[in-house]
């Protein structure tokens, strides 16, 4: 055989399977549903990762100057170890079979539970941020008048932010991948919707290496967003 005849029989072996994964009965659809849904889900998880993860991390910070907060502190503390001590994919039928069960919107229940478990991780990540700013600048603040709290909003996370905001890009990276686990419930995300082609074309092959471009493009394109955003501000600094 030629290898002309074999580049002709590879090329239409591919665009076969090209053709029975995307295009028949319109599956294309299928992947944009299960995209859409799976940026969606890691998107709103980690806004509301960050905004549990410095709660938690100024709680447990705060703590040590505050006997007023010793209570809530340990409950960070009993949150920050259950969340970081269970599967994630437990933790998501936990919330659909138990905590939303009569909630339709599955969505939701991804976004909640992906949340509540990147909080417990943004919690630890932030809370090593502000413990690396010098102690010296909560004494500038007093000194300058400000009270504790105003202190650790204007002075202390400002540069706390900064210290973490590539382990917070790491973070979300780390959560779009997690989000795969999210087809155990009823809800079609990029991986569901690879494995519902491949039931379908019963060819595993085309299907799941497609899944998987998706997300190594989705992964290359937020780390180059991630590395321009801290060369920006590492330019701010030297200005």
């Amino acid at each position: 055989m030629e290898l002309t005849d074999k580049l002709n029989i590879i090329i239409e072996e591919f665009t076969r399977s090209f053709t029975k994964t995307f295009i028949v009965e319109g599956r294309y659809k299928l992947f944009i549903t299960g995209i859409k849904n799976t940026i969606t889900i890691a998107f709103f998880a980690t806004i509301i990762g960050i905004i549990i993860g410095l709660f938690v991390a100024i709680i447990r910070y705060s703590s040590k100057n505050n006997r007023k907060l010793f209570l809530l502190d340990k409950i960070c503390s009993i949150y920050v170890s259950v969340i970081r001590g269970t599967p994630v994919l437990v933790q998501l039928l936990i919330m659909y079979y138990t905590v939303f069960v009569n909630m339709d919107n599955t969505i939701i229940v991804g976004i909640v539970t992906f949340g509540v478990n990147s909080g417990a991780y943004v919690a630890e990540i932030a809370r090593a941020g502000i413990e690396s700013v010098d102690k010296g600048q909560m004494e500038a603040g007093l000194s300058l008048g400000l009270n504790r709290r105003q202190a650790m909003f204007f002075i202390i996370l400002p540069q706390a932010v900064k210290n973490i905001l590539p382990a917070l890009g790491n973070e979300f990276i780390a959560l779009l991948k997690e989000t795969s686990v999210v087809g155990s419930i009823p809800l079609i995300d990029l991986t569901k919707a690879g494995d519902i082609v491949r039931s379908r074309t019963y060819e595993a092959f085309f299907p799941l290496y497609s899944v998987a471009v998706c997300y190594l493009i989705l992964v290359l394109g937020l780390g180059a967003l991630q590395k321009k955003l801290e060369r920006r501000l590492s330019y701010s600094d030297r200005n």
